[in-house]
């Protein structure tokens, strides 16, 4: 079965050789050779004001790029989100992105007092591939676990999108040759089941 992905590079910085950039790619490689139809929004490079309030959020223009990407989600069936770990969650580019993408209307409309909000991106799956690279001695402190399940429920899931499959690759600083090339060789396998 051939899928549309939308693979969502949200790495702050679209210039240099990440690691984040370098799995989206693989990903993409993959997908393309499984007969996927596949686009691809690097949050990097993307231009976009931060919302500053609950107004702007509900009722504020949605600027191009913005429109661009909600266009893309649509077309979609499964998305993929790529991003590094920064202080525990997502960088805030990808942060504000994700604010300004997902608003009522598009991803979700609201019914009555008491009622959950109606699901509008129903039908799509998900998989998020977070990288890792701090040091051990930030093990005993990390939140990051739960600062991935919060874009699972109360982004991707609130709007509908279900399942949503979670990676993490760890270690990503002190890589050996070896590790790199499986990671590269994950991504390009799971690319092409479209999963």
């Amino acid at each position: 079965m051939t899928n549309r992905i939308l693979i969502i590079d949200g790495h702050p910085d679209p210039t240099g050789a990440h690691f984040v950039h370098e799995l989206a790619d693989f990903y993409r490689q993959g997908a393309r050779e499984g007969g996927h139809a596949v686009k691809v929004i690097r949050v990097g490079e993307l231009r976009f004001p931060l919302l500053r309030n609950a107004r702007s959020y509900v009722k504020g223009k949605v600027p191009p790029s913005i429109l661009a990407a909600q266009k893309a989600i649509t077309w979609a069936d499964h998305i993929v989100v790529f991003y590094p770990l920064w202080l525990g969650t997502m960088p805030a580019k990808l942060k504000g992105f994700l604010e300004q993408v997902m608003r009522p209307g598009f991803a979700f409309a609201e019914r009555g007092a008491g009622q959950h909000p109606q699901r509008l991106l129903k039908g799509r799956s998900a998989r998020i591939v977070v990288t890792r690279g701090m040091p051990e001695l930030f093990d005993e402190v990390d939140r990051s676990p739960r600062s991935i399940r919060n874009i699972v429920s109360d982004v991707l899931e609130l709007c509908g999108v279900r399942p949503v499959r979670v990676m993490v690759v760890e270690g990503t600083e002190t890589m050996t040759d070896v590790e790199r090339d499986k990671a590269h060789y994950d991504m390009r396998r799971l690319g092409a089941v479209g999963k």
